[in-house]
């Protein structure tokens, strides 16, 4: 039995229901419906016993998240391009229309056993993505090798001392050149800066933006709420554009195009970059670095 994932929760003034608690615990499962799955197939542990929907947490108990057997035991053929790699941690590419985790054979969590060089430390676990990326979002994910870098970087996440730039294309006028969008997302504080690097006359959208996003907090969906939020949402974003002017057929126009942070381990300061896929050109004429 693989252990992936370990909680142990606060004292909870009010138990809740381990379906209900368990929702955002876990890095590879950050939806109700996949907690439900997880549950079914016996995948979450209370104190070493097969969690039950219904029971109830109250605080201290052990949650864990073992592998999948069935899924362990698959060959997952998904070539990934692997940015930096050490005996710690990697950085990979992921392309749009990809999932980091989740029930399925065929996602970035699955793969990276099969992408990555073994860890020759003592403390080497399978390899896990230690932040997310939407489903239709491109771009760099962090991933940690060892039990000890997996737990180190998440604390760094919490702390915000790993800076995530994202390129986007939003549309419509934009009031201002740079700026902070402050608002709460899930009764959650969150914070985006952003930077617009250029803009062109568009007949569709009136104008497109090439935007510079720095998310300062980690909240589902944050970059494309915050967007739409302003009145400027991502190119692309069937969820929440402006109905009559989204674009179909092109995917997301969102990219996770730098990671910045001081390693854990070695210290050296790491900027990691990956260029915007070629749709991104398809907009703007200059190349964009």
């Amino acid at each position: 039995m693989n252990i992936l994932e370990k909680h142990i929760p606060p004292s909870l003034s009010t138990p809740k229901r381990l379906s209900d608690y368990a929702v955002g615990i876990f890095q590879s499962i950050p939806s109700k419906a996949g907690i439900k799955k997880a549950l079914k197939k016996g995948l979450i542990l209370v104190n070493k016993h097969r969690g039950i929907s219904g029971e109830f947490i109250c605080g201290g108990e052990t949650i864990e998240l073992i592998e999948d057997e069935t899924v362990a035991k698959k060959n997952i053929d998904l070539k990934l391009d692997v940015i930096w790699e050490d005996d710690y941690l990697a950085v990979i590419y992921k392309p749009a229309g990809l999932l980091v985790s989740g029930n399925k054979a065929k996602t970035v969590t699955n793969a990276l056993a099969f992408n990555l060089q073994p860890s020759n430390l003592p403390n080497a676990v399978k390899p896990q993505p230690v932040h997310r990326l939407d489903f239709a979002t491109s771009g760099l994910l962090l991933i940690g090798k060892t039990a000890d870098s997996i737990a180190i970087l998440g604390k760094l996440f919490e702390e915000k001392k790993i800076q995530k730039n994202y390129i986007a294309v939003t549309i419509g006028t934009m009031e201002k050149q740079e700026g902070a969008i402050d608002t709460f997302i899930d009764d959650k504080e969150s914070l985006s800066n952003y930077n617009v690097l250029k803009t062109i006359v568009s007949e569709k959208y009136d104008f497109l933006n090439l935007v510079k996003l720095s998310p300062k907090t980690g909240r589902r969906h944050q970059l494309r709420i915050h967007c739409a939020h302003i009145g400027n949402p991502i190119l692309g974003d069937t969820t929440y554009g402006i109905e009559g002017k989204i674009l179909t057929g092109k995917g997301l126009f969102l990219h996770a195009k730098s990671l910045e942070f001081k390693h854990p381990y070695t210290r050296e300061k790491l900027l990691i970059s990956k260029e915007t896929p070629k749709k991104f050109d398809w907009l703007f004429s200059s190349k964009l670095t």
